[in-house]
């Protein structure tokens, strides 16, 4: 399965947030959403970063309270790991699990078109390996 089936399954919708906003925004939109990371962008198409619950748990513990008035950019992951539609949930898999992350913006030409989590991932490849097990059922008892 490829991301551009898990996106047609779940929507491109991608929750994001300006870099220079506070802290406490992202937490706010993080419990509103019910989700574990936002895609920081400035513009909702070009990829600055990603904060996680992780990262603001982190600033918590290291700064105390205050981390939450510090821009979203302080706490904020660079660099971030993208694929795109035409990748495979098990090249996801591979990334997910050896980059030890959760979340991956996805990016065609340039810009972010959706978002895919560990969970998305997992599901997708559940349901994979279930068609396949009643394939194989179907198969090995039609010859009876």
């Amino acid at each position: 399965m490829l991301v551009r089936n898990i996106l047609h399954r779940k929507g491109r919708w991608v929750a994001t947030i300006p870099s220079g906003a506070p802290v406490r925004e992202a937490a706010r939109e993080l419990s509103r959403h019910g989700i574990g990371a936002l895609v920081v962008s400035d513009d909702g198409r070009t990829i600055r970063g990603i904060l996680s619950e992780r990262d603001i748990v982190r600033g918590v513990a290291e700064e105390g309270p205050a981390s939450l008035e510090q821009p979203v950019s302080s706490l904020m992951t660079s660099g971030v790991h993208t694929c795109r539609l035409d990748d495979t949930v098990d090249s996801l898999m591979a990334v997910m699990t050896e980059g030890r992350f959760r979340h991956l913006p996805v990016v065609e030409g340039g810009e972010l078109v959706g978002i895919v989590s560990i969970g998305d991932v997992v599901s997708r490849r559940v349901d994979e390996l279930q068609t396949e097990a009643r394939a194989l059922h179907d198969y090995i008892h039609s010859g009876r």
